[in-house]
């Protein structure tokens, strides 16, 4: 923003000042010489400073400085994204539904769906080749757990009780139970991939290990090997 020019007024004043001062006091002498030279300066002074209060008065307002730009969510390419913010809009109303139901036990058969949830959707960025296996667990078993648990939460707040309501929010609570031991096992099958490259890399250093002689061998002591060329070094 450009600086507001200064106003010319107080200059025009002292102008004035002096010369209408000149006319009326003796310039000639010391007196009134030093009489028109305040008096220009003292009306000076105040011109300027009406100046200024007019300046603030109408000076347009200072525009208002912008928001930094919230800086953009890292992509993992469009599969994982999909399945990155399919799991998070499930959390989200996951946690809605925790905030409303008020049965302990349920909220806490909630809180670990949700934890499991997150596991499962963070897996995709961890191997996307677990992509399509998520993606069928996010397309049917989430959205279903998420049906029948605001059905649980619209029948517990009816505030009354009854047979249907009773045996259809008891099923609810077992189907959580089960819910809970689907998603474990979901969760168990997503890791089985890295599990057989863990076997072979284990596999593999074996039979490294027993090439080189370092496996298998109960009387190799590496410590012992070190230090032995050191103390023939210090025999000689």
């Amino acid at each position: 923003m450009s600086k507001p020019k200064k106003s010319a007024a107080p200059i025009y004043a002292f102008a004035l000042a002096w010369l209408f001062l000149s006319l009326v006091l003796p310039m000639y002498k010391l007196t009134g010489l030093i009489a028109v030279v305040c008096g220009a300066l003292a009306v000076g002074f105040v011109a300027g400073g009406m100046a200024k209060k007019r300046q603030a008065k109408y000076a347009p307002a200072p525009e208002p400085e912008k928001a930094p730009e919230p800086e953009p969510e890292k992509s993992y390419g469009p599969a994982v994204d999909a399945i990155i913010k399919d799991g998070k809009r499930a959390i989200e109303e996951m946690g809605r539904l925790y905030a409303s139901i008020k049965d302990p036990a349920i909220r806490q058969k909630i809180n670990e769906l949700m934890r499991i949830t997150d596991k499962i959707t963070q897996d995709a960025i961890q191997d996307p080749s677990d992509v399509p296996q998520i993606k069928k667990f996010m397309n049917y078993y989430l959205p279903t757990t998420i049906k029948l648990l605001n059905s649980y939460d619209r029948m517990s707040s009816q505030g009354i009780e009854g047979d249907n309501l009773s045996r259809s929010m008891t099923s609810i609570e077992e189907m959580l139970d089960t819910a809970i031991a689907a998603y474990k096992k979901q969760l168990d099958s997503l890791f089985e991939n890295q599990a057989m490259d863990i076997e072979t890399d284990i596999e593999v250093m074996n039979r490294m290990l027993a090439r080189e002689g370092l496996a298998g061998n109960k009387d190799f002591d590496l410590t012992a090997q070190n230090s032995a060329p050191n103390d023939g070094a210090l025999n000689k």
